[in-house]
């Protein structure tokens, strides 16, 4: 188990999207910005340094238990996962993006509270949300779009 584990505290920076990639694996995306704040001692206050943001991948029942469980814009939340990044290049430079491939998601409830209830394993997505997710997943494949795990998932279940 040589992988980069990471917990990050922070807030959802855009609405997660939710789709069921080719093979049928449920697949979460979202955006995770964190604002670290200090103290500066010249002038006696709390200020936030450059906040920084994250793509948290989520898959099978954990994609799942998020997509049922309303994540918004602006909630709390900590994250524990593996740490990913990604080098890639666009317009002719080479940028790099850092990822949380999720093993636990939750609200953070030192800023809030929840209500919890224990998933379904029998069918977790209802008929409607997997023909809505089949859906988004049609519509990236005709934009080209490509989660990660869809490039690895073959050789996994090999």
């Amino acid at each position: 188990m040589n992988e980069a584990q990471i917990t990050v505290i922070g807030w959802v920076a855009d609405t997660p999207q939710f789709l069921i990639t080719a093979n049928g694996t449920p697949y979460l995306s979202m955006k995770l910005a964190c604002t670290p704040r200090r103290y500066d001692r010249t002038t006696g206050q709390w200020a936030d340094v450059e906040t920084m943001f994250l793509t948290v991948n989520c898959w099978r029942n954990l994609a799942e238990n998020v997509n049922a469980s309303e994540f918004a814009r602006g909630h709390p939340v900590l994250v524990t996962g593996r740490l990913r990044i990604r080098q890639y290049e666009r317009d002719g430079q080479w940028r790099y993006c850092a990822e949380i491939e999720a093993t636990t998601l939750g609200h953070d409830l030192s800023r809030g509270t929840a209500d919890f209830r224990a998933a379904s394993r029998s069918g977790s997505l209802t008929e409607s949300e997997r023909r809505e997710a089949q859906e988004l997943s049609d519509l990236f494949a005709l934009t080209g779009d490509q989660t990660t795990e869809e490039a690895t998932e073959p050789a996994k279940a090999a």
